[in-house]
């Protein structure tokens, strides 16, 4: 049997007007109304973009953002339209000739005035948190209690704003900083939205397998409404753990790109690697196995493996 990895995709070049182009996605504009996110297949780990990209990851995250925003809609109003490639294209006739490009991995939305405010919610100290609070104490200079435990839950749940940024790592900020950014009106419909969402994903998810650890959300106006945008409680976005394994005391393993940052981690411990661009050449086996933790992921969650020929996607030939 062939071992040859599926192709993956690394860049669109669509007959649209780009708007931006960010780690993950390539954003068009459609019209005045509607923008196309294409999720592309390119990785990133301690900030930076890895030369290859992931076999399936882009229709790994488009698919399961879809799968919860149907889940969501008496939760939450939200921007995706479709993401069913036969209707984008059927809207968008000039992507005809892209198809086999958007396959899976494309989402026709509502345009919306973006909040520069990464909403994230914790219900577990891990991460940026845990690291915060080793140092002080804190989370975002304000005290948490005493005693907790790396991966220890939280309990009530923690909203933790972020600032958006571009490059690099978002730095936590305070909710005061939330209310001056975007006024006092607006921080509480954000977190209140925020923590209903990451209620639902959390209850959820729990009785598939599956402790959703932190989770960070976008929300952007659009007629004086706050929608629910990009993509929404997928592997990138959050923390998934596997229930099975979690013991507090120490850091757990995901249901994302751990295989590549275990990985570079032992690249960058042996020397063969400083930490900066460009990345070292990922092996094919880190590939594979990237690309299996994030369908995994998917199947735990929606109780399905993702219909790949349904899709329009290349048969897996592993």
């Amino acid at each position: 049997m062939s071992t040859r990895l599926p192709a993956a995709m690394i860049e669109t070049a669509l007959p649209l007007p780009l708007v931006r182009r960010g780690k993950v996605r390539d954003v068009y504009a459609v019209d005045d109304d509607r923008l196309l996110l294409v999720t592309t297949d390119r990785v990133s780990a301690f900030d930076i973009v890895m030369n290859e990209a992931i076999p399936y990851k882009g229709a790994v995250l488009t698919q399961l953002t879809a799968w919860w925003l149907s889940q969501l809609s008496s939760v939450v109003e939200h921007h995706l339209l479709s993401a069913d490639t036969d209707e984008i294209v059927r809207e968008v006739p000039a992507l005809a000739p892209y198809r086999e490009a958007l396959a899976g991995r494309s989402m026709l939305c509502v345009r919306a005035d973006v909040v520069p405010i990464e909403c994230v919610i914790r219900g577990y100290i891990t991460g940026s948190a845990w690291k915060e609070y080793q140092a002080h104490g804190t989370l975002a200079g304000e005290a948490l209690a005493a005693g907790l435990r790396e991966s220890d839950r939280l309990d009530p749940l923690i909203f933790s704003p972020a600032t958006k940024a571009e490059t690099g790592h978002d730095e936590n900020i305070t909710i005061a900083s939330v209310i001056a950014s975007v006024g006092a009106e607006t921080a509480a419909t954000l977190e209140r939205l925020a923590r209903a969402v990451y209620e639902f994903g959390r209850a959820t998810a729990e009785p598939r397998g599956i402790i959703v650890a932190d989770t960070k959300f976008e929300f952007g106006w659009r007629d004086g409404r706050l929608l629910l945008i990009d993509e929404v409680l997928t592997p990138d976005s959050s923390r998934f753990w596997p229930a099975d394994s979690y013991t507090p005391g120490r850091g757990q393993p995901s249901f994302d790109k751990q295989p590549l940052r275990d990985w570079l981690d032992v690249e960058r411990r042996a020397g063969r690697w400083n930490g900066e661009a460009p990345a070292p050449t990922l092996p094919d086996e880190v590939i594979r196995a990237t690309s299996l933790r994030y369908r995994d992921a998917f199947a735990r969650l929606t109780g399905a493996p993702m219909d790949l020929h349904r899709l329009g996607l290349p048969e897996d030939s592993v």
